[in-house]
């Protein structure tokens, strides 16, 4: 699964708004933001880079103001970890990955289930976007800018799901990426703090991941934040497969 997951990761890079290759890397930036996690690298599988090949990818990122950053599945190229950490680069993070499949999932059957919907309107992928904001702890600021993201999720061939809280507005919701390599990624999986508990992020992860396998995906595979998320994505028949590795340069470090 490492090598699909980072096959995957590839294509998706490759989707970005503004894309550079170079020394079996990929690099995917989206010219409306710096931030780090809307722009990264990955390696192309089982890739083996040089000196030469890190020095030009540090860059990339260096020439437009950015931090030289990547994300990837360590186990489906063995060798860019160690030559990335003798250039300077950090862990920052490492995420263990659940993937579903349609033999695991688990759909919640219960009347109690909360709605799922998809948003249509302007209004809908704003408030959603600024529901996100809020679930994730202000790690984004809620804008124009991710409100057209998560439209273009949708009309890119990806799904866009929410759930309304009573006074009609939406609680949560989450977005889940086109099917590339026969896997998608769901991410972004946020509840507001007020209606946490209600079965929202199960209700919204099972209809993502049943969207995707109606469209043709084989598997879809998402990270999680913690034990109390995990479970939910458990229940929904999301199993442990394998590592992403998050790496960047300190600004100590670079040139």
């Amino acid at each position: 699964m490492d090598i699909q997951v980072q096959s995957f990761a590839v294509t998706n890079l490759r989707r970005r708004p503004m894309v550079v290759e170079t020394g079996g890397f990929v690099a995917g930036f989206t010219p409306d933001t710096d931030n780090p996690y809307l722009n990264y690298a990955t390696p192309l599988p089982r890739s083996e880079p040089t000196e030469q090949d890190i020095a030009a990818l540090i860059g990339i990122f260096r020439e437009r103001g950015l931090l030289p950053r990547l994300e990837f599945a360590p186990q489906a190229a063995p060798a860019v970890a160690p030559a990335l950490r003798a250039a300077g680069f950090d862990t920052e993070a490492v995420h263990e990955y659940l993937v579903c499949t349609p033999y695991t999932l688990m759909v919640p059957q219960s009347a109690d289930s909360p709605h799922v919907e998809s948003p249509a309107t302007d209004e809908e992928f704003a408030e959603l976007d600024a529901a996100l904001a809020e679930a994730f702890g202000g790690v984004f600021a809620p804008s124009a800018q991710g409100a057209a993201r998560l439209r273009r999720t949708q009309q890119s061939g990806g799904a866009v799901l929410f759930v309304r809280d009573p006074q009609g507005g939406i609680a949560g919701g989450a977005s889940c990426s086109p099917s590339a390599e026969g896997t998608a990624e769901l991410s972004g999986v946020g509840t507001r703090t007020a209606y946490r508990g209600r079965g929202i992020a199960a209700a919204v992860t099972a209809a993502l991941t049943e969207t995707m396998f109606a469209q043709g995906a084989g598997s879809v595979w998402l990270e999680y934040s913690g034990d109390g998320s995990r479970r939910v994505y458990e229940r929904v028949g999301y199993r442990p497969q394998g590592t992403r590795l998050y790496l960047s340069l300190p600004h100590a470090q670079q040139p």
